[in-house]
């Protein structure tokens, strides 16, 4: 073979092994791109099961705490659930009621008065959640328009108007609450809100002794002052009757 074949046998040699490192060079790359590519697919995937287990998991709670509310409601008697409510409710109105008395009102009574409004309703209400909590109902955390229209009305009087404006509605108030948690404390059928019912009843009760000398509380009873006004001329009507019965040969 002569020089030139060799030579130019040479170079195609050195030319084939220059495309073959090339090849090798470049499939290298796309490997390393498609490793790349599947990684980074496996990590989204990964975040977006990570993500989807996390919704699911709140969902699964959110439904969970829904379910217990509606189990705690659907085992309990309207009577009772209707009660809880209603004083849990009530209680929210008395402490910010009573806040407002010991700033707002121009008597000793009233700002006292409030005061204890809070510190009672507001250990009542404590109460009150815990055992809702352990029947998986959740109570509400603000006050319905009705109450809310009763703390707007009071919120812009200041001094004697306050004081008599706010007196009337705990007499009010506290007459109604009295009745409801006698009627809860004999005639409910959950052991636990009879239970509070008649532990709470007492103190209730002392509210309404002391609402009954509030300022405003004499416009509040004038009702039951008439009603019975009228009951006592009855009675004395037919005891006068009798007296002259027995005076008749």
């Amino acid at each position: 073979m002569s020089n030139q074949q060799l030579v130019k046998s040479a170079h195609i040699w050195a030319l084939a092994l220059i495309l073959a490192c090339g090849v090798w060079a470049v499939a290298g790359k796309a490997g390393i791109r498609s490793q790349e590519q599947n990684s980074n697919q496996n990590s989204n995937s990964n975040a977006n099961t990570s993500q989807n287990a996390n919704r699911s998991n709140r969902n699964s709670r959110n439904n969970n705490a829904a379910m217990g509310e509606q189990t705690g409601m659907a085992n309990m008697a309207a009577q009772d659930h209707n009660f809880l409510m209603d004083a849990a409710m009530g209680g929210m109105e008395e402490v910010e009621l009573g806040r407002m008395a010991t700033t707002q009102g121009a008597s000793d009574a009233v700002k006292q008065f409030g005061q204890r409004m809070v510190d009672d309703h507001s250990k009542a209400n404590q109460e009150l959640m815990s055992i809702a909590q352990g029947k998986g109902i959740t109570l509400p955390t603000e006050m319905d328009e009705k109450h809310k229209k009763d703390v707007t009305k009071l919120s812009s009087l200041t001094g004697a108007d306050f004081d008599r404006e706010y007196g009337k509605m705990m007499l009010s108030d506290h007459r109604k609450d009295v009745s409801e948690f006698e009627k809860q404390s004999t005639r409910g059928t959950d052991a636990d809100l009879k239970a509070f019912a008649s532990k709470t009843l007492p103190t209730l009760k002392e509210h309404l002794q002391m609402a009954e000398s509030l300022p405003g509380a004499k416009a509040g009873g004038a009702m039951n002052s008439n009603m019975g006004g009228s009951r006592n001329s009855n009675s004395n009507s037919n005891r006068k009757g009798n007296s002259n019965n027995s005076n008749q040969p």
